[in-house]
């Protein structure tokens, strides 16, 4: 059993959740062409604990690790965590001007009848969404390390890690080991990703099979596109732009390691156990990413900005609201502000619709609608969505790492062709 276990371990990760995705897929349309879902219902529970397995263990690794760091650092956090605070929201904000401009050269219409109300209470305005990050911030450690509030988890952390630093030597070489042995858990989850994977897959293929998002086609090709050329243009042009140097190689690792589990497990706060592995990976300063990782899955939201200003702009124009397009530009600034208020698990940018079409003087019947809508094409949208925003944590990360490093003559070819890789 150890020398399959071995063997197992040895393949490359992405080549077996490859195998996973195939599998997954496979397997989900034979049970659904042949109407046995339920009877191979027992796949999908794969999906379930693996995806309850990470975001388990996700907020106890980001405390232990944050006050970890903090309480044995030599030195604090230097410009590098402000720079990546500035990329964050900076390409955040780039991707949903982005999304605005691309609803006004494309304005999709949909039908908004027959989707009835739905029971969730959407955010009345920026005020509140400002004043729910605030609460989240003061919560009880408690009760955000149960509730995965990741806000909460990090100031509280941060607090503790600053009051270890006077500790005693013993104090801090307890805390190291616990920090290693949650580390160790995660990399056991994240061996057994394929099996997770597959059910993930299977489940969504036998519920939604392949032809799911017809009626929605357009919006969903629009919401789509614009994360595409945010993933694969904008962002790899202001990482280039940053380091000076061509960030192709590391954008692709990133969205192979980090952005193709994301993809399927639709939830940045599932996915920072992932992002940390993949920056022990590539070398990062573990002072730097323990904290910045679980903050990027809190405010660096390219996609869920993305859904929110053409979701509200596309409720504009199927109802017949005008929208000048500077009031568009605000709202992409409005979108921004949002975004970092969105829930770190499947389909939280949601609810964030109806308070940017509030924006625009759209009725807010029509703007749960949109909601629903949203909850449909959501398969694609969410995951994209997901896999843009995490795989995003680790590139913005490295990038404010390799600038500092090219600054201080150091070079950067060991983060940025991978050469840091020891694959586990």
């Amino acid at each position: 059993m150890k020398k399959l276990i071995e063997k197992w371990n040895s393949i490359n990760l992405v080549i077996r959740i490859l195998c996973g995705i195939i599998l997954g897929a496979a397997l989900g349309l034979i049970a659904r062409l042949a109407s046995i879902e339920e009877g191979m219902s027992f796949i999908g529970i794969l999906g379930t604990l693996f995806v309850g397995a990470l975001k388990a263990l996700a907020p106890i690794l980001v405390f232990i690790l944050i006050i970890s760091s903090i309480a044995t650092a030599k030195n604090g956090l230097d410009r590098k965590f402000g720079t990546v605070i500035a990329l964050y929201l900076g390409t955040t904000l780039t991707a949903s001007i982005l999304a605005v401009c691309a609803s006004f050269i494309f304005k999709v219409k949909v039908t908004l009848i027959g989707m009835g109300g739905l029971d969730q209470a959407a955010p009345s305005g920026i005020g509140e969404v400002l004043k729910n990050l605030l609460n989240n911030l003061v919560q009880n450690p408690l009760s955000a390390i149960i509730g995965a509030n990741y806000l909460g988890i990090l100031f509280w952390a941060i607090l503790f890690g600053i009051a270890l630093r006077a500790s005693s030597d013993k104090t801090k070489e307890v805390i190291g080991d616990l920090s290693r042995a949650v580390s160790a858990c995660i990399r056991w989850v994240i061996s057994l990703a394929p099996f997770g994977i597959l059910g993930l897959v299977f489940t969504t293929v036998c519920e939604n099979g392949l032809e799911i998002f017809v009626d929605y086609g357009a919006l969903l090709a629009l919401i789509v596109g614009c994360m595409l050329l945010a993933s694969l243009v904008i962002n790899p042009i202001i990482a280039s732009v940053m380091i000076g140097r061509n960030a192709y190689p590391l954008v692709f690792r990133c969205l192979r390691e980090s952005g193709l589990t994301a993809f399927f497990t639709r939830s940045s706060a599932a996915n920072i156990p992932v992002n940390m592995r993949l920056c022990e990976k590539l070398g990062l300063d573990k002072n730097m990413y323990s904290v910045s990782i679980p903050l990027g899955a809190t405010i660096n939201m390219d996609g869920a900005a993305i859904t929110i200003a053409i979701m509200a702009l596309s409720a504009a124009f199927s109802t017949g609201v005008q929208v000048p397009f500077f009031q568009a530009i605000l709202l992409s600034i409005l979108a921004t502000l949002a975004a970092c208020g969105a829930s770190g698990v499947a389909g939280g940018s949601l609810l964030l619709i109806p308070m940017a079409c509030s924006l625009l003087g759209v009725d807010q019947g029509a703007a749960m609608q949109m909601v629903g809508i949203g909850f449909i094409i959501g398969v694609v949208q969410d995951s994209l969505e997901t896999a843009l925003n995490s795989s995003g944590d680790v590139l913005f990360a490295a990038v404010a790492e390799m600038r500092q490093m090219k600054k201080e003559g150091k070079s950067i070819d060991g983060i940025l062709y991978g050469k840091n890789t020891d694959e586990a």
